[in-house]
């Protein structure tokens, strides 16, 4: 062993108690000794248990529909979610302004992630009153079974299946080995045809079946050759759901002012898209330590910060790349229109 990984230990075991997930950069959670033994799966287990606690304390956030849909599909839908007038009223906002924006490559797909700090939505009453609103945010908060502040973007999605190599958002994976939340409010039609959100119904819960295949995965994790596997966000083939018993999985072709929040601990995916399109909607992700004991207490909801996450983290990717002397890996692109052809 290494003097440095001599130094590290204290750091990797400390890890076990957070929301630390990569197999590769943490060889006690890549132990395959300990993973044999169970290490990731009790990990998993305990997290589960935790965030069923801090959810039945949070029943007030949400209408008991919504609840019973988590419950049994993991994730909510809503659908016609604001009038006519308001929803009219906040695409005119979005389509007519110029943001900041950050463009993210990844095969034939380019995610642009436009931060929405206070004083962007200042300017966008019909925005802001849909971001800070109960629905988006309490949503949000009762499936990643925490009140922290979740980190907001608008979010366009510009696809051409005739670029480069295929989206690897396109295959089926969890994000983290524990419960989060993701949420999307799609502005416009999605049709089938441009590849949608995609979940497989009940895999945010660890079954028996999943518990085994967790556990079985877990013990080559560290080693895979797949990076994103390695690092923590497990991949899954049509095969593998199969034999978890899984039902099949739900194509997001939603209309126009419709809102998904998923637990993206379940398998999920971006359909593939047939043909160039380009997706808007608002975006908003929570995820905060699993093991936590409390629903609230969230550093990040003190004034001046809360509201600027997304601001924020952009910040410290731009950050490093110029201290590490590296390419970002979003780019920042400038003030431009939502729908602009993106550079990079």
């Amino acid at each position: 062993m290494r003097v440095l990984d001599v130094l590290k230990s204290p750091l990797w075991a400390a890890e076990l108690a957070t929301g630390a997930k990569s197999f590769r950069h943490n060889p006690i959670l890549g132990s395959k000794r300990l993973n044999e033994k169970g290490l990731h799966l009790k990990r998993a287990l305990l997290a589960e248990r935790m965030s069923d606690w801090r959810r039945r304390r949070m029943e007030k956030l949400v209408s008991p529909e919504d609840r019973a849909q988590y419950a049994q599909d993991g994730f909510i839908r809503r659908s016609e979610v604001l009038d006519a007038e308001e929803i009219s009223s906040l695409r005119e906002e979005v389509e007519n302004t110029r943001f900041e924006a950050y463009d993210f490559r990844q095969g034939n797909a380019v995610t642009r992630f436009i931060p929405l700090p206070p004083e962007v939505l200042r300017a966008l009453p019909h925005l802001r009153r849909f971001v800070t609103g109960d629905l988006f945010q309490n949503s949000l908060k009762y499936v990643a079974s925490t009140t922290a502040d979740p980190i907001v973007f608008l979010h366009v999605v510009l696809t051409d299946p005739t670029a480069g190599e295929v989206d690897p958002q396109t295959n089926f994976h969890s994000d983290t080995f524990h419960a989060t939340a993701k949420a999307w409010f799609f502005l416009y039609d999605v049709p089938l045809a441009e590849g949608p959100f995609t979940y497989v119904p009940g895999s945010h819960r660890l079954t028996q079946e999943r518990q085994a295949w967790e556990l079985a995965e877990s013990i080559s994790a560290a080693h895979s050759a797949d990076g994103h596997h390695a690092l923590g966000s497990f991949r899954v083939n049509g095969d593998q759901l199969q034999t978890l018993g899984l039902r099949e999985p739900v194509s997001f072709d939603v209309p126009g002012n419709t809102l998904v929040v998923a637990d993206t601990h379940g398998f999920h995916a971006r359909g593939k898209s047939e043909r160039p399109s380009v997706r808007v909607g608002v975006y908003g992700s929570l995820r905060r330590n699993p093991y936590l004991p409390f629903t609230g207490f969230d550093p990040l909801m003190l004034p001046g910060v809360q509201g600027r996450q997304a601001q924020l983290h952009m910040g410290e990717i731009q950050l490093k790349a110029k201290l590490f002397k590296r390419r970002p890996s979003h780019t920042h692109v400038g003030k431009i229109q939502l729908r602009d052809p993106s550079p990079i």
